[in-house]
């Protein structure tokens, strides 16, 4: 159950997994606060809670790419560091990612054209 942060009128504006030493206040799932500030904030319901997570997991993908990149280029690990399976799905997205970008300069936009 979440823990929440009120402010001095005693609307919530904030929910922690844990208590905390201001949000020491433990809420049910379906409290009228609750549910009315995670309205306000975009998280009304489940399925807009897992488009947010879907969506936050696709820019972690990306930043873990990313990441396993510059520890590459740096020479800080090597691809068979990884776990097979890792650098299997880890380079089938390189040459996916590789395709696209070469799609993508195929096509040229009304605007590039002079």
């Amino acid at each position: 159950m979440p823990y929440v942060l009120r402010d001095s009128s005693g609307k919530i504006k904030g929910i922690f997994a844990e208590a905390t030493a201001d949000a020491s206040e433990e809420l049910g799932a379906d409290d009228a606060d609750l549910v009315r500030f995670l309205a306000e904030v975009g998280l009304a319901s489940p399925g807009t809670i897992r488009q947010l997570l879907a969506e936050s997991d696709m820019r972690m993908v990306r930043l873990v790419d990313d990441l396993i990149d510059v520890l590459l280029e740096k020479t800080i690990i090597r691809i068979t560091d990884l776990p097979p399976a890792a650098s299997q799905k880890y380079l089938q997205r390189q040459a996916a990612r590789k395709r696209l970008q070469g799609i993508q300069n195929l096509i040229v936009d009304e605007k590039d054209i002079l």
